[in-house]
């Protein structure tokens, strides 16, 4: 198993490798969710070492929180587990409401908690900004809760740049979480030099780009999902990516692993990432993701995946 890591600027000591718990009680993401096998994925990762859980709130309106709340307790584990969180915007039948003052943070830190059964949150995310709370007072009420030992490192997801920065006007912010992958590099350009110049950590969620990067899909498979409305998975761009998956075929095979194992440990050749998060429904999954940490890349090997997802 591979050592811990410190998480940026935070004294936070997690695996690599962690779990992405949005299929965990997730019902209104996927459309179903079998509680016990997203408990037992949950007790998968914890039993194989994994210790960073990521949650929020909008993975199931709570009931993802829940259930983890419930596993931890019963592993009596609670003080080697990294839990993030994630204080998301309120759904309502007319779509969703997002809020970053002061009071709501604190008052939704609570319910996190409480739904948790921890008294102390290790990640604590603002999910999205809101449009009119100055993000560095928000993150001000974050750092308030940190100091008070609610919460040990405060993290932002989804922000611009820019507001990122605002957000950041004093130094606070340990974690920023966004979408990365071969397909999407965009952040190099856009967040990378903000996260070395500031040792923040930068998460990528989408890591296997919906599946692309995993191997599992060939030019003449049909993608009639809700993938099919997304560009990637379209006309020229699809074959293109197609194509260029493929060509980690080879030094996935020479080391005896999936092509998803090769993009995660590609992942964590960056600077600026210290942890993966994948996703899983399912224990076996869990237990496959870990095979990222049996893969050493070599310096061409590197430069080869670096040259093929170029652009």
């Amino acid at each position: 198993m591979a050592n811990k890591v410190r998480l940026g600027k935070t004294d936070l000591q997690v695996l690599p490798v962690g779990l992405g718990a949005n299929a965990v009680g997730g019902a209104n993401i996927f459309g179903e969710a079998d509680e016990e096998e997203g408990k037992r994925l949950v007790r998968a990762a914890i039993d194989n070492g994994i210790n960073m859980l990521d949650t929020a709130y909008l993975y199931g309106l709570g009931r993802s929180e829940e259930l983890i709340g419930e596993v931890v307790k019963e592993t009596g584990r609670r003080n080697d587990l990294v839990i993030a969180t994630k204080v998301s915007p309120i759904i309502t039948e007319n779509g969703r409401i997002y809020n970053n003052s002061p009071a709501f943070l604190r008052e939704e830190t609570e319910k996190c908690l409480k739904r948790l059964q921890t008294d102390y949150i290790d990640i604590m995310y603002i999910h999205f900004p809101d449009e009119s709370t100055p993000k560095y007072e928000a993150v001000g009420e974050l750092k308030r809760m940190k100091d008070e030992g609610k919460i040990r490192a405060i993290g932002l997801s989804n922000f611009t740049p820019e507001q990122l920065a605002e957000a950041n006007r004093d130094g606070y912010v340990d974690v920023f979480q966004g979408e990365y992958n071969l397909i999407n590099r965009s952040a190099e350009q856009r967040y990378f030099p903000y996260m070395r110049e500031h040792g923040i950590s930068f998460i990528p969620y989408f890591p296997l780009a919906s599946g692309l990067l995993t191997g599992k899909f060939r030019k003449d498979t049909p993608v009639a999902d809700y993938r099919a409305k997304d560009p990637k998975f379209q006309g020229e761009n699809y074959i293109r990516n197609v194509e260029r998956v493929e060509q980690l075929r080879g030094i996935a095979a020479g080391k005896g692993v999936e092509i998803a194992h090769v993009v995660l440990a590609w992942y964590l050749t960056r600077d600026v990432i210290d942890v993966v998060i994948p996703g899983a429904k399912r224990a076996d999954q869990v237990l496959d993701n870990l095979r990222a940490l049996e893969v050493n890349l070599t310096e061409s090997e590197i430069a080869e995946i670096d040259r093929i997802f170029k652009d």
